[in-house]
């Protein structure tokens, strides 16, 4: 089951000038921004510039702020199968293993104040049969971490990051893929709601390389994530998928960017989230670039969203810009709708009780987003999430 959206765009093959139609900057700008390690390179934001405009500047004067921090979170790591190392490694050598240097001022920052670099490295050709597992348990900060993973030519692995506690965390994570690699990367903020989490995520495919990356964004008072994916080699394919349920006082941002820098490459992004109470805000804005050299590109981008309440805020913006008519196929599509009350009243006629029917229906909602996890105990604990977050909803 699914929403009734109050407002839907749903586009194929997109002109080039689609961006402009929404009133932001392209996303041929995106790729010109300023990249690097140096906070002094990326001014504190007021809020009036593109980047910053949907954000909550004043409550981030401290994950922004260019100053010193002296502990790290404590991260739990399962037993690892051959094929796989991770350790800690100065943070000059983070940055020059990273696949590109930040691409706004929380990862300059957390870049430059990580007390040490962490690094996952994978074997050329090593194929693990079971998830990788990091925990990383919040308590104080603030904490500022720079994580790198190299993932070897022919190798597959599952790698599963989990966030839990409460703290002020600024995160810089760097994702190479080798040719012909495959990785799944789980993402997810189980955070309290007085934590603080912005996250900078740069990863780069090589040929006939494959990435699936499952964010899933359930804690945090403020959480801003800002993902790029270049594909960087012929053949190569991502899919790309978001998951996150906004309650009262919660918000909640990802900024999505898909560069297609090589031919016949394919990307899909789906995002879906949401919202609960007056204050809950979400933001969304998806960003894909079909350079002149990428020809035979496939790639398509959706994110639905659904307001439980009212009051309840999703901003949903699907850019665009294709430099080469040479593609197979191109388009966007964005819906928020309220919750849908013929749905319940169905449901409520066939002797369904209130609660157990809105489960249902969010359940039905997200249900596609949750199965293309692929760690079965992962999918469930995920929806006994969804369970309590919508059981916070009316207490």
């Amino acid at each position: 089951m699914s929403a009734s959206p109050a407002v839907t765009t749903d586009h194929s093959k997109a002109k080039a000038d689609d961006a402009h139609s929404h009133g932001v900057v392209p996303a041929a700008s995106r790729a010109e921004r300023t990249t690097s390690f140096d906070v002094a390179d990326f001014p504190m934001p007021t809020g009036r510039e593109e980047d910053w405009r949907f954000t909550p500047i004043k409550q981030l004067a401290g994950p922004l702020a260019d100053a010193p921090v002296t502990a790290t979170p404590t991260l739990t790591l399962d037993t690892l199968p051959a094929g796989i190392v991770f350790t800690q490694i100065d943070v000059d050598d983070a940055r020059r293993r990273s696949v590109r240097a930040a691409s706004d001022r929380a990862g300059a920052v957390a870049s430059s104040h990580a007390l040490r670099g962490m690094l996952m490295s994978v074997e050329p050709g090593a194929v693990v049969s079971r998830p990788v597992e990091i925990g990383g348990a919040l308590d104080g900060g603030p904490f500022r971490t720079h994580f790198v993973a190299e993932i070897g030519e022919g190798a597959e692995v599952t790698l599963i990051a989990r966030y839990t506690g409460t703290a002020e965390l600024s995160e810089f994570m760097s994702i190479d893929l080798a040719p012909r690699a495959h990785l799944n990367l789980v993402l997810i903020d189980e955070t309290t709601t007085e934590t603080v989490f912005l996250n900078d995520l740069a990863a780069r495919l090589g040929r006939d390389a494959k990435l699936k990356c499952s964010i899933i964004g359930l804690g945090s008072a403020i959480a801003r994530r800002n993902t790029t994916v270049v594909m960087n080699g012929e053949g190569a394919e991502v899919d790309l998928y978001g998951l996150y349920f906004a309650n009262d006082g919660q918000h909640i941002e990802n900024r999505v960017f898909v560069d297609h820098v090589a031919p016949r490459c394919r990307s899909r992004v789906a995002y879906k989230g949401a919202l609960a109470g007056e204050t809950a805000r979400t933001v969304w804005i998806g960003d894909v670039l079909i350079r002149a050299e990428a020809e035979g590109t496939d790639t398509y981008e959706l994110n639905r969203n659904l307001l439980l309440t009212g009051g309840a805020r999703a901003d949903s913006v699907p850019n665009l810009e294709i430099e080469t008519g040479e593609i197979e196929g191109a388009g966007h599509a964005s819906a928020t709708g309220r919750f849908d009350d013929e749905q319940m009243f169905y449901l409520r006629s066939r002797g369904i009780p209130e609660d157990e029917a809105r489960k249902m229906v969010v359940r039905g909602f997200f249900a596609d987003i949750v199965h293309e996890i692929g760690v079965p105990h992962v999918e469930q604990g995920l929806m006994r999430a969804i369970d309590r977050e919508l059981g916070a909803v009316h207490e």
